[in-house]
């Protein structure tokens, strides 16, 4: 889907100028790219939007992921994701800038797939994928919200060692309570509105980076520290599938998902925008990633748990002072908010245009209602899911794994050898077919593993769950 700017040709390629095959015929701009899709940002509102998508509460996972992996694996795996990470981000930016170059912008990832890959790639593929990954994480940010909220009431009841002092509200509960405030954000209206939002959500991030890094070493100097075991699980299924879910943690934390539609938020000129955006992101990325990871593996070695939330509470008594654990889960709970409503917008962007008149003005009545139901129904949906479905982690691990590996690290690969059609002589063409054969291959192996979890914990799966 092409702009304002799309919609004029501004010279003629031929399909050899182009480096890939000829795009589909221009089409009518739909409400979605209109409404939702404005183009009005620059560089640093990208990288607000780049640095909600990626850093996200899941980081808080990675010391959980290091203790599968030890100490030189970890670091490596964390290292080599980072690089190549960005390196793909990148290789998206400069397809997209290179189509914006010929008069044909692109704002959104199954747009790209049709005029790069063919109309069936975007329409039956990177399409539903996407949307299944970006919905996906809407849930799976309620379910967390819930379970931030609880965890403060928790702290807030409890006594040192006495545990609650009242019968706490159910999870569900606190994931419903959490869903009302995301009925509010969902009606934001566009995606560049939440620039301000997606700037708050960079400090909030840093803050519970922060705690969470000054909260492991607290910890893990104390008398009360757990004893320090960095060995790994003895070899056999349980060490095989341990680091693969490790991979994937450390991977799918790395998932955005998104990167078409954070491009299409800058103002014309468009080229360059990405890459000063992806290199804020990614000192964030940098700072927060590798503190926590570290930190938290070396206070509590092969003990981490899936959250290092968890491990500074030991028998129901913080490790850390009770108004800091509050503090920490308060910023978490506050950035996860930020983090769901960016993944909405691929929802909002469709369903503005199923059902708004781009004919008529953004707050008209005619469209304004339909908005409003269509979002509201849409968040009701995903909280009803995170409260009915509370082991819904598992299951959004394989669509991590099924989703975020393809879009992030293979797709990227592919799109820039199509379009740029790179010597098959150049480590530049090899590299790119390397990078793609390796993480589809580890999509299917996390998904494997992914399913294996799935069936393991089966048997504790129970509908509106207290967890």
């Amino acid at each position: 889907m092409e702009m304002e700017e799309g919609r004029t040709r501004g010279g003629k390629a031929t399909e050899q100028e182009r480096g890939g095959s000829p795009p589909a015929e221009p089409q009518k701009i739909d409400a979605g790219a209109l409404f939702v899709l404005k183009s009005k940002g620059s560089w640093l509102h990208c990288g607000y939007h780049l640095t909600t998508s990626i850093v996200a509460p899941p980081l808080l996972s990675l010391p959980f992921a290091f203790a599968s992996l030890g100490w030189a694996a970890g670091v490596l795996c964390l290292s080599v994701g980072a690089a190549v990470s960005f390196y793909s981000y990148t290789l998206l930016s400069l397809v997209l800038d290179h189509h914006t170059r010929l008069g044909r912008r692109h704002l959104r990832f199954r747009d790209m797939a049709h005029d790069i890959l063919g109309p069936r790639w975007g329409r039956y593929y990177v399409g539903p994928v996407q949307f299944l990954v970006c919905y996906g994480a809407v849930v799976a940010s309620t379910l967390l919200g819930g379970q931030s909220l609880k965890a403060i009431y928790v702290i807030t009841l409890s006594t040192d060692g006495e545990g609650p002092v009242a019968p706490p509200l159910k999870l569900y509960a606190f994931v419903a309570i959490f869903g009302v405030l995301m009925l509010v954000l969902a009606q934001i209206p566009s995606f560049h509105s939440l620039r301000h939002i997606n700037l708050a959500s960079i400090l909030l991030c840093l803050s519970y980076s922060v705690c969470a890094t000054a909260g492991s070493i607290y910890a893990g100097s104390s008398a009360r520290s757990p004893p320090k075991d960095y060995s790994l699980p003895a070899g056999g299924e349980d060490r095989l599938f341990g680091v693969l879910n490790a991979l994937a943690i450390i991977a799918t934390t790395y998932g955005n998902g998104i990167i078409p539609e954070i491009q299409a938020t800058a103002a014309p000129p468009v080229v360059g925008k990405m890459f000063k955006g992806l290199c804020l992101c990614y000192a964030v990325v940098i700072i927060t990633f590798f503190s926590v990871a570290t930190s938290g593996y070396w206070a509590f070695g092969n003990l981490a748990q899936g959250s290092v939330l968890s491990n500074l509470l030991a028998g129901g008594s913080p490790l850390v002072p009770r108004w800091f654990l509050l503090m920490t889960n308060a910023f978490t709970l506050l950035q996860v908010s930020a983090v769901a409503v960016i993944y909405l917008q691929p929802t909002n962007d469709t369903l503005e245009g199923l059902f708004s008149d781009p004919k008529r003005d953004q707050y008209s009545t005619r469209n304004m209602v339909p908005r409003l139901v269509f979002r509201s129904l849409a968040v009701a949906t995903a909280t009803t899911i995170a409260a009915m479905l509370p082991f819904f982690g598992d299951i959004n691990g394989f669509i991590g794994a099924f989703g975020f590996l393809p879009l992030d690290f293979v797709i990227p690969a592919i799109f820039y050898n199509a379009t740029f059609r790179p010597s098959k002589r150049s480590l530049r063409f090899w590299g790119n077919a390397a990078i793609a054969t390796v993480f589809s291959v580890m999509a299917v192996v996390a998904s494997v593993a992914a399913v294996r979890q799935i069936v393991i914990d089966a048997k504790d799966y129970r509908l509106f769950a207290n967890v």
